[in-house]
This record gives C-alpha cells, sequence and structure tokens, in this order.
C-alpha cells in the first residue's frame, strides 16, 4: 500500500534573536540622552549631550545600504571612515549656535554635540566602492556586494 504526499512549499524567513533587544537599546540610549541632557541643562544651562542618530541598515542582491539621520548638521561636519578590522563609523558634530547677547531663552530643548555610530561590515564589502551622500539632513551609505573569495586549497605532495 502506497501512501501519496503531498508537498507544500514553505516560505523562508530570517530569524533575527535580537530583533526586541534592538529597540530595548534604542530607548534604553534615548532614555540616557534625556537624562545627560537634563542633568546638563541643570548645571550649566545648555543642552550638550553625546547625540546617537537613528539608522537604517538593509540589503538587496547587490548592495548593503544605511541610511542615517543626521538634521541640522552641515556636511563638512560630518565623518565616515572605516578601519582596518572593517568597522564603519559615522562620526562628527552638531555645534551649538552663537548666544545672543540680550535674549532670554526659557525653554533649551535642541540638543547639541558630539556623535558616532560604529558598524561591523560583512566580510562581502567592496571598500573601496563605497558610496556616500547627503542630503536634507539624512546620509545615505551604498556598500556595493562582492562575491566572497573561495577558500584556495593547496596540496602537499607526499614523499
Amino acid at each position: 500500500m502506497f501512501h501519496h504526499s503531498m508537498e507544500v512549499p514553505m516560505t523562508l524567513v530570517k530569524f533575527n534573536p535580537f530583533e526586541g533587544f534592538d529597540s530595548l537599546v534604542r530607548r534604553m540610549n534615548d532614555w540616557m540622552s534625556e537624562m545627560e541632557r537634563s542633568l546638563s541643562l541643570a548645571s550649566n544651562g545648555e543642552s550638550t549631550v553625546t547625540l546617537v542618530p537613528r539608522v537604517d541598515i538593509s540589503e538587496d542582491n547587490a548592495n548593503f545600504y544605511i541610511t542615517a539621520e543626521l538634521p541640522g548638521i552641515p556636511k563638512e561636519h560630518i565623518k565616515v571612515n572605516i578601519n582596518d578590522e572593517g568597522v564603519l563609523t559615522i562620526s562628527g558634530e552638531k555645534k551649538q549656535e552663537e548666544k545672543q547677547e540680550g535674549k532670554n531663552f526659557y525653554r533649551i530643548e535642541r540638543r547639541y554635540g558630539m556623535f558616532t555610530r560604529s558598524f561591523t561590515l560583512p566580510e562581502n564589502v567592496k571598500r573601496d566602492a563605497i558610496n556616500a551622500r547627503y542630503e536634507n539632513g539624512v546620509l545615505h551609505l551604498t556598500l556595493p556586494k562582492q562575491e566572497p573569495a573561495q577558500p584556495k586549497v593547496t596540496e602537499v605532495p607526499i614523499s
């Protein structure tokens, strides 16, 4: 007796065990930034903190993409570097405007200060072909993929 089995196609879904952790870290960073800002305002009336820019990271078949929100920061104050270990770092500073004499501030909510975000690049990123574009307060990085290096096998002769 034969049983007829029916094959059902299944969808492959990438599992990210840290998906919920990312939002927790983001909320904790926001909370710490707000706490630092409050302490800074209480001590000297200025709003200077370590900024944590928001980023989106995505990919398609040809590229990885990093998009970072950096509102109010001139392009000249932004740096993008890659070190020898393959860590890409976006850094810079949002400088405080000159204080205006004779002006009383009742509330200062805008933030100023240094920022840095670092990401370990996958091995298949073509580092010398990364493209950076900055417009309307948003930094767009395109990181082209390259074929992964195939392991080379060398046969050792036996004498």
